[in-house]
């Protein structure tokens, strides 16, 4: 879907054209008549991959492609870029759209990175339709701007190095706790929750089963079963945790990646996208973050910061509630891979269908 021009981007784009037209700008140089009048994602990326654009001096540009987004990193900003694409549980077809999120995902990062989100800035078309950054322009498009963060201080990276050490995993616990504690209650009932789970996790059934994965089927269906199996049989559980108050927007992405273990630890990438996503239960949230480390041979790391977690809130769930999270993450992590093979190009089908069956074989 890359490159697409949406319905919607079309008629934002013949608007802005008429403002420039009105505005005495040449619009003859953008086509007119043709679908094609401001430049498409390939022709934004190629530009942002120049280090002159940028206004912090640099002299390379890294650029990478996420599901979701492109991101440009200079010496010492990061410059993300979303994709103008659109699924059955995110909009980003439109400018307007790709603003919105922008927006919403500084406000929600900078509870736990504050001073890495710097904020949002405009691409921008000149008056010789020449493609400027922040320029004086009309906005095209739209960027979160951040701090570049060490890279070799990324939790994944410190875990593969082995260069992680225990005080600095329990303050990345500790800003945790601080950030579950301080999150208001999100108002449903607790059979409501539990309904969202037992939907959710059928819809994972649904994707993984599908047979171009090749996954094995009798480990899902057995795995799928259990959970179900759980919710009807244990529903207290999860009742005690709504009436709690501990059902709450916590991060809806924990993974290794995102993890900063500077001086003070930042947390990136809270998951703007859809709210739905990001409405869990804490322990939800870790067990994601547990699935990721033991699947980088590091368990104890997660172990850590859930040990720091209970013993700062005062919160100890039973350990089979967190038991049925990872594999009900397991499965969720699973679908995110395979749905990997849907982005544009040439899919890499044996590294994202075996990172399913690796997450599937975690909870076995």
């Amino acid at each position: 879907m890359i490159g697409k021009m949406w319905d919607g981007e079309i008629s934002y784009h013949w608007r802005n054209l008429a403002n420039l037209a009105g505005a005495g700008y040449d619009t003859g140089l953008w086509g007119v008549g043709s679908e094609m009048l401001l430049p498409g994602i390939e022709e934004k990326v190629a530009f942002l991959s120049r280090p002159d654009v940028y206004p912090d001096a640099t002299e390379r540009v890294e650029t990478k492609e996420t599901h979701l987004s492109w991101v440009f990193l200079t010496e010492t900003q990061a410059w993300k870029l979303k994709k103008p694409v659109r699924y059955d549980y995110l909009d980003f077809s439109t400018p307007e759209a790709r603003l919105r999120n922008c927006e919403e995902e500084v406000r929600l990062n900078r509870r736990l990175a504050h001073d890495v989100y710097l904020g949002v800035a405009p691409l921008t078309l000149g008056a010789r339709g020449e493609l400027q950054l922040a320029g004086k322009g009309e906005p095209i498009d739209w960027f979160v701007r951040m701090r570049r963060l060490p890279a070799d201080r990324m939790l994944d990276r410190a875990i593969a190095d082995r260069t992680v050490n225990a005080a600095e995993v329990r303050k990345v616990g500790a800003l945790l706790a601080r950030f579950y504690n301080q999150a208001p209650p999100v108002a449903l009932t607790p059979s409501e929750y539990r309904r969202r789970l037992s939907a959710d996790a059928l819809a994972n059934q649904q994707e993984l089963a599908k047979p171009e994965y090749a996954l094995p089927v009798e480990l899902l269906e057995s795995i799928i079963r259990e959970q179900l199996a759980f919710l009807r049989q244990e529903p207290r559980l999860f009742d005690d945790r709504v009436r709690a108050g501990k059902i709450i927007e916590a991060h809806g992405d924990l993974r290794p990646e995102h993890i900063c273990l500077e001086s003070e630890p930042v947390i990136i990438d809270r998951l703007e996208f859809n709210r739905d996503f990001r409405v869990l239960d804490p322990l939800s949230d870790l067990a994601f973050l547990a699935l990721e480390c033991e699947r980088l041979g590091a368990p104890w790391v997660s172990d850590l910061i859930l040990e720091t977690y209970r013993d700062q809130t005062g919160d100890h769930p039973p350990e089979r509630l967190l038991a049925f999270y990872k594999s009900y993450n397991a499965c969720l992590r699973a679908k995110i891979a395979v749905l990997r093979l849907k982005d544009h190009g040439v899919p890499d089908w044996q590294k994202w269908t075996g990172r399913a069956r690796q997450y599937l074989h975690l909870v076995t």
